[in-house]
């Protein structure tokens, strides 16, 4: 019988903390995709791509000041990990021109403080929201990690409390001329979801009910979006008809 040496042990030992280490990296890594959605002033939606994440160097501003007098930036590079919120939002900066420039200070010990993302910049009692998969966020971006098919979003809100985010329900296709049920339910800042009455739909014969239904008839492939007054628009739902999809 082979006699088992003190180093096997260990050798099992150093393998299983290999693979612990190289699955941490991996989901640390770059490479994965998530959801990045940023809708700015005036509900202007700036961004709704899926972006590949991946570690991203931007440079902080000395007029990011939203926080208050003195609280700009430094005007140096900081690097800004993949898989954060913060991160994801880096790297679509680079990819779409709306969201340039990214307006962040390094002022703050808590993290990288973010004021403005192209033209949309917080002023006076207006900040950014930041969400994942519908709920709110307790950190700050730079630190809020995400992982692979997350939503991210942000939003410009105006004030406090902070606006319901709307998310809405659609079938993939759809007959033309032929009418069809559509839901629309409102996230709330803790992340709890009901259904959301007069929203407006497109397409649709009338805003939602209080069961936050309503029809929509097609004539052609159209994205959806739902919008209400005071509250974060739907992601653009695309609807295909007769065979052809949305660009």
């Amino acid at each position: 019988m082979p006699r088992i040496t003190p180093f096997r042990p260990a050798a099992v030992c150093l393998l299983a903390l290999l693979l612990t280490l190289a699955f941490v990296a991996s989901a640390d890594g770059a490479g994965f995709k998530a959801n990045l959605r940023v809708v700015g002033a005036g509900g202007k939606v700036l961004a709704e791509k899926d972006v590949a994440t991946a570690d991203t160097s931007v440079k902080t501003s000395p007029k990011a000041t939203c926080f208050g007098a003195g609280t700009g930036g430094s005007g140096k590079s900081v690097t800004i990990k993949g898989n954060t919120a913060m991160g994801l939002l880096a790297r679509g900066s680079k990819l779409f021109a709306p969201l340039r420039p990214l307006s962040i200070s390094d002022h703050f010990d808590f993290g990288l403080a973010l004021c403005g993302v192209g033209s949309s910049v917080a002023k006076g009692k207006a900040s950014w929201y930041l969400k994942i998969n519908h709920k709110p966020v307790q950190v700050g971006g730079d630190s809020a990690v995400i992982h692979p098919g997350d939503e991210v979003l942000w939003d410009l809100a105006p004030s406090f409390p902070y606006p319901e985010e709307l998310v809405l329900s659609a079938p993939n296709s759809a007959k033309a001329g032929t009418p069809f049920t559509v839901r629309v339910l409102a996230y709330n800042e803790k992340g709890k979801s009901k259904p959301a009455a007069g929203v407006r739909v497109t397409g649709a014969s009338a805003p939602t009910g209080a069961d936050g239904r309503t029809t929509v008839t097609l004539s052609k492939p159209a994205k959806l979006i739902a919008r209400a007054s005071g509250e974060i628009p739907s992601a653009r739902g695309p609807v295909c008809v007769g065979g052809k999809c949305p660009k």
